[in-house]
């Protein structure tokens, strides 16, 4: 291809070149323009239908086999000794694709929480109570047994005593009884919650592409 620094023609269907003379102010549509592609190539396109850009590029609406009909059929008239060009009528029409963009993120992060908690469950507690009852009494017979009064255990307890004869005196008696009571005993107790707090984070991707214009 020649010259770098002339104007970039860019065609349908990926077509890409470059303009090898300058495009004359007012062209008719008998202009023609030569106009080399990347591969080598080199055509002819009507100079009318060439759309400046403005970065200083064309675009030339039209294919390849655009380009070969409108030369074919401009030979054939040349050789008639016509200067009559055919040029293709073209319009453009927009194509609109729908794609999936990351507009954001959210973290989602779990807190624990920690609160102290009084419990105060009634507790069950038991203890003896030991009565000394003075008896001081003789006794006859077998020693006596332990016994329940009332839900109370009485213990006897003998000792020998000397007399003109040797007897059981009934010295004493343990009067146990049994006593209950509720008591509180607070304790202190640690119990966990959860709750959730939500944050929005900033997209790390490219920014959404806008719809584009194809032919």
């Amino acid at each position: 291809m020649e010259n770098s620094k002339s104007p970039l023609v860019l065609g349908k269907n990926g077509l890409r070149g470059r303009l090898l003379t300058a495009l004359p102010e007012g062209s008719a549509a008998s202009t023609l323009v030569p106009i080399e592609w990347e591969n080598g190539e080199r055509v002819q396109a009507p100079a009318d239908v060439l759309v400046r850009q403005a970065d200083g590029s064309y675009y030339l609406p039209l294919s390849r086999t655009d380009l070969e009909q409108a030369q074919d059929r401009n030979g054939e008239r040349s050789a008639d000794g016509e200067s009559e060009v055919v040029v293709p009528v073209i319009q453009e029409e927009m194509a609109v694709e729908k794609r999936f963009v990351e507009t954001g993120r959210v973290r989602i992060t779990k807190l624990v929480h920690q609160h102290e908690e009084t419990v105060d469950e009634p507790l069950l507690q038991q203890r003896v109570s030991i009565e000394h009852v003075p008896i001081n009494r003789v006794w006859e017979g077998p020693a006596p047994a332990p016994r329940y009064e009332e839900g109370v255990l009485i213990v006897p307890l003998l000792e020998e005593v000397l007399v003109v004869e040797k007897r059981l005196m009934l010295k004493e008696e343990l009067h146990i009884s049994r006593v209950q009571r509720t008591v509180h005993e607070p304790q202190t107790v640690v119990l966990r919650s959860e709750s959730i707090r939500a944050e929005r984070v900033e997209p790390s991707g490219e920014t959404p592409a806008e719809g584009t214009l194809g032919s």
